[in-house]
C-alpha cells in the first residue's frame, strides 16, 4: 500500500477526532442538524466507519469497498482511522456519533476496551455492528466476519501437508484481538490430535503484540535460540507475523513451512519465491459489501438476515461469517488474481 497515502489518511483522523471532540456534547436536535448538514438529505443513512488502522495493506481495501457500498446504497458514510490507539478510537467514536450518525460500523483495535464505545452509541441510540473483529463484553447489534476458527483450521492445515511431525511454533497476533484467539484455537484443535501422539511437540506458543512483525521476529529469534534452531514448522497468524518470523529463519539459513494470513502483496510475494507456505485469503469485497448493505439496513430499521450467533462474554450477537480461503503457490491464479483482489503485476 502507499505509505505516504496512509500517514496522511491516519494524520488526517487524528486531527478531526481532535478538532471535533467538543461536539460530543451535542445535543438530539444538534445532532439532527449535523446530520442533515453532512448528508444533505436527512432521509438517507448516514454511517459512521470506525477503523482500528489503515497500516495495513488490507484495511485500505476494506475501506474502500465499504465506503463504495454504502454510496451505492443510498447513503453517506464517513470513516475514521485511530492508528491502533484505543483512546483515539473512543473519541473518533463519540464525534461520529456527535455527528448524528445512524449506525455505528466498528474495527475494533482492543476487543475489551471497544465496549465504550457500544455503551455511549447506545445512549445516543445507534446501533452498533462489529466488522470483522468481535467487540467483547457489549451489547453489539450484529457481528460480520469470517469463520476465524476455520482460519486457523486451515493454517494448521496447509503446514500438516508439508510438516507432520516435529518442533512447531505458534506465532499468534495480538491477544487483545479476539479473532487472534479464534485463530490459534482453530490451529490448535487440528494439531492437537498429533501432539496428543507425540508426533508434534509445541515448543513455542505465543501471541504477538499489537501484530508486530518486529516482536514476531523477536519471539521467533528467542525461539530458535532456545531450542537450538531445531524447529520444523511455524503456525504465524498473518502475514504480517510471517514476516517477522521468516526474517529470523532466513538469518540462520532455515527454510522451514510458516502459515499466513490477509493475502497480502508480501506474502503472496514470499509464497511464489517459496519462504512462506500459505496465506488465508477472506475476500474482502464480500465482507465489505455485505457490511454496508447491513448498515443501510439497521439505518432503515430493516430486518437483517443473520447465519449465526456468536457469544461476545455478554450476549449471542447475531451474526453473518463468511468462509476463509487457503492459497497456496499452486492455487494463486485461481483465488486472488481471478477475484481480481491483486494482480499479477503487483506480484512481479
Amino acid at each position: 500500500m502507499r505509505k505516504s497515502l496512509q500517514k496522511k489518511l491516519m494524520a488526517g483522523a487524528c486531527v478531526m477526532a481532535m478538532t471535533f471532540l467538543a461536539a460530543c456534547s451535542q445535543t438530539t436536535t444538534q445532532q439532527a442538524e449535523t446530520k442533515m448538514k453532512l448528508a444533505q438529505d436527512d432521509s438517507k443513512v448516514y454511517v459512521g466507519f470506525s477503523l482500528d488502522t489503515l497500516q495495513e495493506d488490507r484495511w485500505y481495501k476494506d475501506k474502500e469497498a465499504f465506503e463504495s457500498k454504502v454510496l451505492e446504497l443510498g447513503g453517506e458514510v464517513k470513516t475514521l482511522a485511530a492508528n491502533g490507539v484505543d483512546s483515539v478510537q473512543i473519541k473518533q467514536a463519540e464525534l461520529l456519533i456527535a455527528e448524528g450518525v445512524d449506525v455505528l460500523v466498528v474495527v475494533p483495535h482492543n476487543a475489551e476496551v471497544s465496549a465504550e464505545i457500544v455503551d455511549k452509541a447506545h445512549k445516543a441510540n445507534v446501533k452498533v455492528v462489529s466488522y470483522d473483529r468481535l467487540i467483547k463484553n457489549a451489547d453489539v447489534d450484529y457481528y460480520i466476519s469470517y469463520d476465524n476458527k476455520k482460519v486457523g483450521q486451515l493454517q494448521a492445515q496447509e503446514i500438516l501437508k508439508k510438516q507432520k511431525k516435529g518442533n512447531f511454533a505458534y506465532i499468534g497476533g495480538a491477544e487483545t484481538d479476539n479473532n487472534a484467539v479464534l485463530f490459534r484455537e482453530g490451529a490448535m484443535e487440528v494439531l492437537q490430535p498429533y501432539i496428543d501422539k507425540g508426533d508434534i511437540k509445541l515448543v513455542v506458543d505465543k501471541y504477538t503484540d499489537e501484530w508486530q512483525p518486529d516482536i514476531a521476529e523477536s519471539n521467533m529469534k528467542q525461539a530458535l535460540k532456545e531450542n537450538n534452531n531445531d524447529i520444523q514448522a511455524v503456525i504465524a497468524a498473518n502475514d504480517g507475523t510471517a514476516g517477522g518470523v521468516i526474517d529470523a529463519l532466513k538469518a540462520i539459513g532455515k527454510t522451514i513451512p510458516v502459515s499466513g494470513q490477509d493475502a497480502e502483496i508480501t506474502g503472496l510475494k514470499r509464497i511464489l519465491a517459496g519462504s512462506q507456505t500459505m496465506t488465508v485469503y477472506k475476500p474482502i469485497q464480500a465482507i465489505a459489501e455485505d457490511a454496508a448493505a447491513i448498515a443501510i439496513k439497521v439505518g432503515k430499521n430493516e430486518k437483517v438476515e443473520t447465519t449465526a450467533t456468536v457469544n461476545n462474554g455478554k450476549k449471542d450477537v447475531p451474526s453473518i461469517l463468511l468462509d476463509p480461503v487457503a492459497v497456496t503457490k499452486s492455487n494463486i491464479n485461481e483465488t486472488v488474481i481471478k477475484d481480481k483482489f491483486i494482480t499479477e503485476d503487483e506480484l512481479k
